[in-house]
């Protein structure tokens, strides 16, 4: 298997040239990079559309984008270093080279959360209408940067024999990602593992259509938020647990992702639950009057 080939070899796919990045008039561009920001781009699409179609300033779409772009990376980028400093405690510059991927999703979810909140206070608008508008768009954006870890060679599962396993060829990838059980079962220089990245797409995309079907029937401002949170935590919460790269809370063997996941899953079904039994109760009150 040559170093640039990928395979799907229970789905009949052999890929033998996916390469990492191109070159451009002497500069080299990684497709990591191009895919995240294709992603972006999508995911902007899709916020204006739905502010559009329910009647909102798309301009506050507009004027939030590039901050959210700016801070969901920075914020992206810390978490990552922040439970993986082992890997950059002794070349701090390594920090500022993201070519090679290290982008952690929820770092850059609490990043853009956080830049909406301060955003909307300052603008005088409502947070968790902006959040509804622009969380499917996120979710999509989500869905098509997976496939920059699938460029890199990074983000994989452990070993599976299953119809949608991946090989990969060993020198490809970086050797701290490759279990015992995958290295065991590699075959002429090629390793098979779970493609989490795709796992996770197909999730992303599910959850947007179920946002997006949801909306026009909202009962509350901020339950489109609620179903991202709960939803893409439910999909992550498994998909973590088959990953070879995981995050671990210092000085333990907790993937950090996977109890986020968890954490935020139940915290959308509590939420949710309260405000509607809140709603119940302030409409009782409303026909006894």
């Amino acid at each position: 298997m040559s170093e640039t080939a990928v395979a799907f070899p229970h789905l009949g796919i052999y890929l033998e040239y996916v390469p990492k990045s191109f070159t451009v008039f002497g500069f080299t561009i990684a497709l990591y990079g191009v895919v995240i920001a294709f992603g972006m781009g999508a995911g902007l699409a899709l916020a204006l559309r739905v502010a559009k179609k329910y009647g909102y300033d798309t301009e506050r779409v507009w004027d939030f984008f590039l901050y959210g772009i700016i801070f969901g990376l920075i914020g992206a980028r810390i978490y990552y270093v922040v439970f993986a400093w082992d890997f950059y405690k002794n070349d701090l510059l390594s920090i500022f080279n993201v070519r090679e991927g290290g982008l952690a999703i929820y770092g850059g979810v609490i990043g853009a959360f956080l830049t909406l909140y301060i955003f909307c206070r300052k603008k005088k608008i409502n947070y968790f209408t902006m959040l509804d508008i622009c969380v499917p768009g996120l979710a999509l954006g989500q869905a098509i940067g997976r496939w920059g870890n699938f460029f890199n060679r990074e983000a994989f599962g452990e070993y599976t024999d299953s119809l949608l396993a991946m090989q990969l060829p060993m020198a490809a990838v970086r050797p701290h990602e490759v279990t015992e059980n995958i290295a065991a079962h590699m075959t002429d220089g090629a390793i098979q593992m779970h493609p989490t990245f795709l796992y996770e797409c197909l999730w992303n995309l599910v959850v947007v259509a179920v946002m997006l079907l949801v909306w026009k029937y909202k009962q509350f401002e901020g339950e489109i938020a609620l179903i991202y949170l709960g939803g893409y935590g439910l999909g992550r919460s498994w998909i973590e647990g088959f990953r070879t790269d995981q995050l671990h809370l210092p000085g333990t063997q907790i993937p950090v992702s996977q109890l986020l996941a968890i954490i935020l899953v139940i915290f959308s079904v509590v939420t949710y639950v309260l405000v509607m039994r809140k709603r119940k109760l302030k409409a009782g009150q409303t026909k006894e009057e």
